[in-house]
């Protein structure tokens, strides 16, 4: 019987430091494990020396490929490639920096021989992270928990493990703006997860800085979530009401019981009541046309209406023949 086959798939940019080193790890871990294994590094339009980097340990070990980008996408893009180009009956997903330890690769794979279909990996709370990007992941996970209907694991991480019939149904999605990590959360399937403690960046700085984190924060709340997009018309009813009541109140007070309070409403503040309640109903009409903007929304982004694991005719080996 022939051994299975791992893909391994590193996205890079501008790793020319590192990735000896990773590569060293890579072997080392990997040596004893009776799987076949592509290595698969997607330069990610790096303009160091990444690419001669990787053409030397691709000289030495043709179990490596490169896929080499025609510019920088970004990781997301990087890593999507990988998926879609990998052979193996299942891929892990790593980082180039050595901040995911390649020796945990053996209880990825061991998770996986038992049955789950997605093993992640979660960074122990705080590891790794400067304090800012803590507190925005804090934030971020927060927030997005409640408006999406896609549950993510605070700290988890890109360092996955993922079975070949996840990576087919991932590779139906077609949507440009995407965070892989929550896509696949999207799949469901049976999961499984490995807490470890992220090493600090070998060499090197990270070229995932804050800016491209805010930027993939915005990205995939959009796309995870149309609560961003229904915001208008909630704001619209809140204001809608509290001014209605509000001018109702003054109306009544002023005109029907002729002030008994002796609060004097001025002509300037029944004219503010009333366009502040104007405001709410041209928001409540654009609340109604995100509506119809969401359904846009959903139908552009194209996701499968429903994922199957397995199919249980076609398990039996039974055939259906047509008529």
């Amino acid at each position: 019987m022939s051994k299975k086959l791992i893909s391994i798939i590193i996205p890079s940019y501008n790793e020319e430091n590192n990735i000896a080193d990773l590569y060293k790890e890579l072997k080392r871990t990997i040596f004893s494990l009776s799987y076949n294994f592509e290595i698969i590094f997607v330069d990610d339009g790096s303009n160091d020396g990444t690419f001669k980097e990787l053409k030397k340990i691709r000289s030495k070990d043709k179990n490596i490929q490169i896929l080499q980008l025609s510019r920088n996408f970004g990781k997301e893009i990087a890593m999507t490639a990988g998926i879609n180009l990998c052979k193996g009956d299942a891929c892990i997903i790593l980082d180039c920096d050595l901040q995911h330890p390649p020796g945990l690769i053996p209880k990825f794979i061991k998770k996986w021989e038992k049955g789950a279909e997605i093993i992640i990996g979660v960074r122990e709370k705080g590891s790794g992270e400067e304090l800012i990007k803590k507190i925005g992941s804090i934030i971020f996970y927060k927030i997005i928990n409640q408006v999406s209907n896609i549950k993510i694991i605070p700290y988890e991480t890109d360092f996955r493990l993922m079975d070949r019939i996840v990576i087919n149904e991932f590779n139906r999605f077609s949507e440009k703006n995407r965070m892989t990590r929550a896509l696949v959360d999207w799949l469901g399937f049976k999961k499984d997860f490995i807490y470890f403690k992220a090493n600090h960046r070998a060499q090197g700085k990270a070229s995932y800085g804050l800016l491209k984190l805010v930027r993939l924060a915005f990205s995939s709340l959009v796309s995870l979530s149309l609560f961003p997009l229904r915001l208008a018309g909630y704001l619209g009813m809140f204001i809608t009401f509290f001014s209605g009541i509000f001018g109702l109140f003054v109306f009544v007070e002023k005109y029907v019981l002729n002030d008994p309070w002796s609060l004097n409403f001025s002509g300037t503040a029944i004219l503010a009541i009333i366009i502040l309640f104007l405001v709410g109903i041209i928001l409540i009409c654009l609340g109604l046309i995100t509506l119809y903007i969401a359904n846009i929304h959903e139908e552009i982004l194209n996701r499968p209406l429903y994922i199957i694991r397995k199919n249980q005719e076609e398990t039996k080996g039974r055939r259906v023949v047509g008529k």
